[in-house]
């Protein structure tokens, strides 16, 4: 029980970074370029793990990185930096309330994980925790950046649940490492042909571009898939309901938004899922049983 809880609150800081991602993207960053901000937000987070691990894939891991690096961070990262500037932070991060059942409807099919009824629970009381924060969130909703989000939801789910069925002992560092780096590679051209040249921005934004590489991607990045490695995908797709809870809180605290009753009875379900997902079932006692004729001593 203590390593899974120790496990539930490494890979809880992927979705906290995440969620205050939506706000300082919404406010900091230039909105008229998502593929140089999903480029910049992979390149210096490729560059500093690679520089820690200073490893380059062998065997099958050349095209499993491409794979992983195309559907967690080119496409991802495009995905994200569209629905951050076209929604308010609540929407944008309660979109990804749907992950617990998308990853595990495709862990048992890919990665052979059968949600068991605990985690089936737990993800039932989140979402309805987030559809409380969904329905009651102010402010305008863009039909386009709902449908980024929702197909943001669908690449990273599935590159998350490759990387468990692809797991081999990989230290998460390296796996991070990897696919940031292919999905820098891709990236970076198509901002170059796209929107030309990187996007000018003041202090502030060099230090937002620095928060989200460095702390909302390379940490974040090791500390999802970390918790991939070592947590059932029910528990970690859980766990990945503090992204809307943290973007609401922020957007509360930040951006001005307004924070309903509701959505406060919301974000305390969110925490009782987690809970739930962090929990597992103790083994049943084994029954005492008369000693056996042949174990049983011999009468005088």
């Amino acid at each position: 029980m203590e390593a899974n809880w120790r496990w539930m609150l490494v890979t809880a800081i992927a979705p906290v970074s995440w969620g205050s991602m939506y706000v300082v993207t919404h406010q900091a960053l230039p909105a008229d370029a998502p593929i140089w901000g999903a480029a910049l937000r992979a390149l210096p987070a490729a560059i500093v793990l690679l520089l820690l691990v200073r490893r380059l894939p062998t065997g099958a891991w050349w095209w499993r990185s491409v794979v992983l690096g195309v559907l967690n961070v080119g496409a991802f990262f495009l995905l994200v930096y569209v629905a951050a500037t076209l929604l308010p932070s609540s929407i944008a991060a309660s979109v990804m309330a749907a992950s617990p059942v998308v990853l595990m409807a495709l862990a048992w099919p890919i990665a052979r994980e059968r949600p068991t009824p605990r985690l089936v629970l737990g993800a039932v009381v989140g979402i309805v925790g987030v559809l409380l924060v969904v329905t009651t969130a102010a402010g305008p909703v863009d039909v386009r950046g709902v449908l980024a989000s929702v197909a943001a939801l669908g690449m990273w789910s599935l590159g998350s649940v490759l990387a468990k069925r692809w797991h081999d002992g990989t230290p998460a560092l390296r796996l991070t490492a990897w696919q940031l780096a292919a999905g820098a590679l891709v990236l970076v051209p198509c901002a170059v042909l796209v929107e030309g040249a990187p996007p000018s921005v003041d202090a502030v934004g060099v230090a937002a571009y620095a928060y989200v590489a460095l702390v909302a991607t390379a940490l974040a990045f090791v500390c999802w898939f970390a918790g991939i490695q070592h947590l059932p995908a029910g528990a970690v797709g859980i766990v990945g309901l503090l992204n809307p809870a943290t973007g609401v809180l922020l957007g509360v605290a930040i951006g001005g938004e307004r924070l309903s009753p509701l959505q406060c009875v919301g974000i305390a379900l969110v925490m009782v899922a987690v809970a739930i997902g962090a929990t597992r079932a103790r083994p049943r006692a084994q029954r005492s049983s008369p000693p056996s004729p042949a174990s049983a001593p011999a009468s005088t």
